[in-house]
């Protein structure tokens, strides 16, 4: 989906728009790559987000009302593949070998990232003035990590063969929704095909979510390599969880969200 206009945190045509960060995080959310490769994408999007102007992040209702918003935005370019691209990707794997796989390379991917935000914020930390930018960086690792793991819930069901309704905007607001609730996705409940939207009782329970995973990316900040090991120890383990229940809800029949 390209850039049209995107929204911006601030006016000028220095500051980047919210829809210039998505190729970025697309990248990040990529199953092999290797340290130096998200270290430099992870710096990358810390650069675009501070280039976006976001208001001050120090603050927590601003924070999670930017990456709320910001998330929303970006879930568009989310890259998830389906059934048939990931069974040939992965030499026929199928049904629990294949969500053991997607979701083995999930935590591999976020653990990764709170790994090389603890690389980035080492950089960033050189001179004390570049400490009012870890907010920035927080926000950055907050943003990857939910892409990775919006990803992730699409490729799990399309390996347990629950295609998700709607066009590319669409699936991502049940993405978003269904990774708010962290549960899997009911494809038959009336209005998450097209038309839905991602409402107030939606958004807030993203708000929640957000807060969370925030303030878990807090360790990143830890210091140089006890953060990154901790920040990516704690990321993964999450990202574990959250595809285990995933996957439980499409072994049983997803329920619907928000019941």
């Amino acid at each position: 989906m390209g850039r049209q206009g995107g929204p911006t945190t601030a006016t000028g045509s220095e500051v980047v728009a919210r829809d210039d960060l998505g190729p970025t995080v697309a990248a990040l959310t990529a199953d092999e790559l290797d340290q130096s490769r998200r270290r430099r994408l992870l710096g990358r999007l810390v650069d675009q987000v501070r280039g976006s102007r976001p208001g001050n992040l120090f603050r927590p209702r601003a924070a999670i009302r930017w990456l709320t918003d910001t998330v929303a935005e970006v879930a568009p370019h989310v890259p998830v593949r389906d059934r048939e691209t990931l069974l040939r990707h992965f030499d026929g794997l199928d049904g629990d070998a294949l969500a053991d796989r997607l979701i083995r390379n999930a935590v591999r991917a976020t653990a990764g990232v709170g790994a090389a935000g603890g690389g980035v914020a080492a950089v960033e930390w050189v001179v004390t003035p570049t400490l009012l930018s870890a907010p920035v960086l927080l926000a950055a690792e907050t943003v990857a990590v939910v892409a990775i793991e919006l990803k992730l819930i699409g490729e799990l069901h399309e390996a347990y063969g629950v295609r998700l309704p709607g066009g590319t905007s669409q699936r991502a607001v049940t993405l978003v929704r269904s990774w708010a609730a962290q549960r899997g996705v009911n494809p038959l409940l009336p209005g998450v095909g097209v038309g839905a939207v991602l409402g107030t009782a939606a958004r807030k329970e993203l708000r929640e979510r957000l807060l969370r995973r925030f303030g878990r990316n807090l360790t990143t900040l830890g210091p140089f390599l006890t953060g990154a090991a901790v920040a990516g120890f704690l990321n993964g383990r999450a990202t574990r969880g959250l595809g285990e229940r995933i996957r439980e809800d499409l072994r049983n029949g997803p329920p619907a969200l928000g019941s």
